[in-house]
């Protein structure tokens, strides 16, 4: 029996014809690639009836927009890789690139590495995160990790090297909403007090009547303080350093330990949305207590001498230099000692500020405003009633925190 001829098909029609290898194969134009030439897609089935159905399936891709671009197939090792290192640096913002980093390299790629990227499916990703929690990391971990693979993956999509995404149809790990718990009105002050003999004692509070992130905090200037007439500008964020091997790798220590170490990042970044730089009105007393301040750093600088560093900062070392987060938190960390108050993290001054301005009676958007928030969902963690405030009457911030004065 003669091979059966391939019918020559009009130019852009599918064709499907039996070859000299005794399948059936087919092919279909789905676009155009990226030199201008028709972009056709082969497929080979051993019956017509199965190469048909292939053929119908390629142009109902291609209808649908579909289509995985051409080229070898994408791995989700070699897709997450030059998404990190590619695309993901040029959209956000320094901090956001080290969580991003994290969940790539010691999670994703270890785990769903060696997957075809276009043969990934919700199962393979759902197994992928109960082994996750299975072996330790926390289901707030794992929820990270879920994020950053779908904002990857949804990028392939928009590409055209993958149809649609898996990880939107995987079910995400389960979260409990951490419970966040306020100072009260009475630890306030207590820490306030404790910070009377301190340097750069304001630090702290405008850490607990403004909720400035550290960062913001240590990224203040005087420049960025309007004390005639009571506003702060937040506009820019001190960044922890990160450090590369200035000695080639050979110390045999991390590169933060590295003798010969070199800083990678800026000390400051611009604050990192619009609704984090903002302008925040400031209490009396805070404005008060910032000019004390002012003239405590007068103080050291002429005592410095020829060593001060004139770099501007409000919150800055005995020589000006910025102060860096960790000796910061040093000293959050010695002040809650000192005060006798419950040990917690440098973020609860944020949401103690938050709390009291929500008690106030503050519009919702107003607090969001004034605590750089851009959405609703982060104002809701924060509605906490404090007992020692609920039932008390005031009408600003400086009731609250700072005892009336005679």
């Amino acid at each position: 029996m003669g091979e059966k001829k391939r019918t020559r098909q009009p130019n852009g029609a599918s064709s499907i014809y039996l070859g000299k290898d005794g399948k059936w194969h087919g092919r279909v134009t789905v676009g155009v690639r990226d030199d201008g030439r028709p972009d056709r897609r082969h497929v080979e089935r051993k019956t017509r009836a199965e190469v048909t159905a292939a053929v119908r399936e390629l142009e109902r891709q291609r209808d649908a927009g579909n289509v995985r671009k051409p080229g070898p197939a994408w791995t989700v090792k070699t897709w997450l890789t030059h998404w990190v290192e590619n695309i993901a640096p040029l959209a956000v913002g320094e901090n956001t690139m080290v969580g991003y980093g994290v969940a790539v390299r010691v999670h994703l790629i270890p785990g769903l590495g060696a997957h075809r990227l276009d043969r990934l499916k919700p199962e393979h990703i759902e197994r992928f995160y109960a082994k996750m929690q299975a072996n330790g990391s926390k289901p707030a971990t794992a929820h990270q990790v879920h994020r950053t693979f779908r904002t990857a993956l949804n990028e392939a999509v928009r590409r055209g090297h993958l149809a649609q995404n898996p990880v939107k149809l995987a079910k995400a790990p389960r979260v409990v909403e951490e419970e966040i718990e306020p100072y009260t009105v009475e630890e306030v002050r207590r820490i306030l007090r404790a910070a009377e003999d301190r340097r750069n004692s304001a630090r702290w509070a405008v850490a607990l009547a403004l909720g400035l992130r550290q960062g913001e905090a240590l990224g203040l200037k005087w420049t960025d303080v309007d004390l005639t007439n009571g506003v702060l500008w937040v506009r820019r964020s001190r960044r922890r350093p990160r450090y590369a091997h200035g000695c080639g790798d050979t110390c045999g220590r991390k590169a933060g330990y590295c003798p010969q170490r070199r800083r990678t990042n800026p000390e400051t970044a611009e604050t990192k949305s619009r609704a984090g730089r903002r302008a925040i009105g400031l209490p009396a007393q805070l404005v008060n207590l910032l000019r004390r301040h002012q003239g405590k750093q007068e103080a050291e600088r002429k005592a410095a001498g020829g060593d001060w560093q004139d770099e501007g900062w409000l919150f800055a070392t005995e020589t000006g230099r910025g102060t860096s987060p960790r000796t910061d938190y040093d000293a959050w960390k010695e002040l809650l000692r000192a005060a006798r108050v419950r040990d917690s993290r440098l973020h609860d001054a944020r949401h103690t500020a938050a709390t009291v301005l929500l008690i106030l009676g503050v519009p919702e958007r107003a607090v969001m405003g004034l605590m750089g928030w851009s959405s609703t969902s982060m104002a809701a963690r924060y509605q906490h009633m404090v007992d020692t405030v609920r039932s008390g009457i005031a009408e600003q911030v400086d009731g609250l925190i700072w005892e009336g004065e005679d």
